[in-house]
């Protein structure tokens, strides 16, 4: 994974709990490298979810919460950073659609060697969209989180339930049904 994943999770972090807290979870976390990230390095997603756990076992707060508060942030950082990739979507549904076609293809520009979860969209109607996605990594609940940001983002609310995909492997559905 990109470091500015790893670099991103920290700042979260440090927001949330202090430095102090993020000090002892990456010394608990037992990283391969000590806890030193950068934008441009590429870590094991493994190392992601010992940081993970480590700010859990230390908050009290899950990680899966975690991850969906990391996905809220993440949604926040792509919007300060890469706000071109925004222009032109009317709502939630617009960007979530654009991702694989659009945005993952600019991301691969950049970063090559990026290894990117897939999306698939089939929008049933106006108000009803499913997201199909997969991954090898145990991120669903950082993507249902980018979800929930994204619908904030255009002030949208909706109901979203997810369900086991049954192709590609390892893949999740996001039935989204906005409200009114």
């Amino acid at each position: 994974m990109k470091g500015t994943i790893f670099v991103e999770l920290i700042k979260m972090a440090e927001d949330a709990f202090g430095e102090d807290v993020v000090d002892i979870a990456l010394d608990n976390a037992n990283l391969d490298n000590g806890g030193a990230f950068t934008t441009v390095g590429n870590y094991p997603c493994s190392e992601l979810i010992k940081i993970v756990t480590a700010f859990s076992e230390l908050s009290g707060i899950s990680s899966e919460k975690l991850q969906r508060m990391f996905g809220h942030w993440m949604m926040k950082h792509f919007v300060e950073n890469f706000g071109g990739s925004f222009e032109g979507k009317a709502d939630s549904f617009s960007l979530l659609e654009a991702v694989d076609g659009e945005i993952h293809v600019e991301v691969k520009k950049l970063y090559p060697s990026a290894e990117l979860p897939a999306f698939s969209t089939d929008r049933i109607s106006d108000d009803h969209l499913v997201l199909t996605y997969s991954s090898p990594r145990p991120l669903v609940e950082f993507c249902h989180g980018m979800v929930e940001a994204c619908l904030e983002l255009y002030g949208q609310t909706a109901e979203v339930a997810r369900s086991p995909a049954p192709h590609p492997a390892n893949a999740t559905n996001f039935d989204i049904r906005l409200n009114g």
